[in-house]
């Protein structure tokens, strides 16, 4: 009783500049409140301030993905538990007032009753790396496109020779053509938009060699993080990322699957009132992670054969196309969130081609056998394609006595 009495709780409301803490017993009271720079020097200010006033049992803060990141992964390294507090409901605010101390306050009594029990997400591995790097993939993409616009946008009153000139082109040959371009004197008014058109077409193909390489890297940081993840059907270096940035470095933070499709708006609510019973569709959750279950349902609608069976057998039941696709989104999501929080061993493409050398078997050999093509094969040893399915086969067809492998196959 007497450690339960001398047990604090902590709240912080979150800003670029300044951290408001604010620390409270187990029975709510407020034992004070505090601002604390936003330095690791203030984050120790912070720590010891709150120890100061009894044993920490848990700090809540607000925005663990913005300005409070850097503060939790502190509070977490000093083996701190720390939860995520969403912002206070509104209507609470309006009544109660809105003030830095009252935010840290709520945060700290949130934390306390258990009404914000989520972890954060820890921010410290490939994951994370993962996240950075497709907020400039983005990024690029857009500007590219914005690229793109422009130069189709220029040549609807530019001269008529320049139009006759790219009239008919994809969006390509108007770049690759534009980028050639050798400007005069730009006081004439079709050598200056000769030099804006060459102008952003060199810096559509600056972004488009940047994508390419945050790809690549992409690609690799996704394999080293969750093989598992990439091998399944349908899920490529994009989707893959996603996924991962959605679930964090941490991914047992989320408690069960069921979290998890709540997390991609893959669950449906209940709605039923009186003697109706019925569930809606859930418009909430990270829908960036929502349209990467989706991407991964359409792939295998076209090429997942006991995806097919199931599409066919629910629309013999009635079910209208969407309907079977949100279903299907909630089965890949409790798949996914397996692989996510236990992903399973995953052949190695080195380890493959070793045997194959070692067999004395060709990569055309290889892709008969296998009915794949012998550049996919290559991409699978190299490590540059992940599919499970493919890989199983390979690994199995490989078991074979060395007869089997090459007699069929002079």
């Amino acid at each position: 009783m007497h450690d339960q009495d001398n047990e604090v709780t902590g709240g912080v409301d979150t800003h670029a500049e300044v951290h408001v803490a604010a620390a409270i017993d187990s029975l709510g009271r407020v034992l004070g409140t505090e601002a604390f720079p936003t330095t690791s020097g203030g984050y120790r200010q912070l720590l010891a301030w709150l120890t100061g006033h009894g044993q920490l049992a848990r700090v809540g803060i607000e925005g663990t993905g913005s300005y409070g990141a850097g503060l939790a992964r502190y509070l977490a390294g000093a083996k701190v538990e720390v939860v995520e507090v969403n912002r206070a409901n509104r209507q609470l605010r309006r009544r109660r007032g809105k003030s830095d101390t009252t935010d840290a306050e709520a945060a700290a009594r949130a934390a306390l009753n258990g009404e914000a029990s989520g972890a954060p997400k820890a921010g410290d591995g490939p994951v994370e790396s993962i996240r950075v790097l497709r907020l400039a993939r983005r990024s690029a993409i857009k500007a590219r496109t914005q690229a793109a616009n422009q130069i189709r946008d220029l040549l609807v009153n530019a001269p008529d020779q320049l139009r006759s000139q790219l009239r008919g082109c994809s969006t390509e040959g108007r770049v690759a053509t534009c980028a050639r371009f050798r400007p005069g004197d730009v006081s004439a008014p079709g050598e200056a938009t000769k030099t804006a058109l060459r102008a952003l077409a060199r810096r559509h193909l600056d972004l488009s060699s940047e994508i390419d390489d945050l790809d690549e890297h992409l690609a690799r940081l996704c394999a080293e993080a969750n093989p598992a993840l990439l091998a399944a059907r349908g899920v490529g270096p994009e989707v893959a990322a996603t996924l991962l940035v959605s679930a964090g470095d941490n991914p047992q933070r989320m408690r069960s699957e069921s979290a998890f499709a709540a997390l991609c708006g893959a669950s449906p609510v209940e709605a039923s009132s009186g003697k109706v019973i019925r569930h809606r569709l859930n418009t909430g959750g990270d829908r960036q992670a929502n349209n990467a279950l989706w991407r991964i349902v359409m792939v295998r609608l076209t090429c997942d054969e006991r995806t097919k069976r199931y599409a066919a057998e629910r629309r013999a039941e009635g079910k209208s196309t969407k309907e079977i696709i949100r279903c299907l989104k909630r089965y890949v999501a409790r798949e996914v969130f397996g692989l996510l929080t236990d992903p399973p061993p995953v052949l190695q493409g080195s380890d493959l081609r070793a045997a194959r050398t070692k067999a004395g078997v060709s990569l055309a050999i290889v892709a008969t056998a296998l009915d794949s093509r012998p550049t996919r094969i290559s991409e699978l040893e190299r490590g540059i394609r992940h599919d499970a399915d493919l890989a199983s086969r390979y690994e199995t067809w490989l078991a074979q006595p060395k007869a089997d492998l090459t007699g069929s196959h002079p």
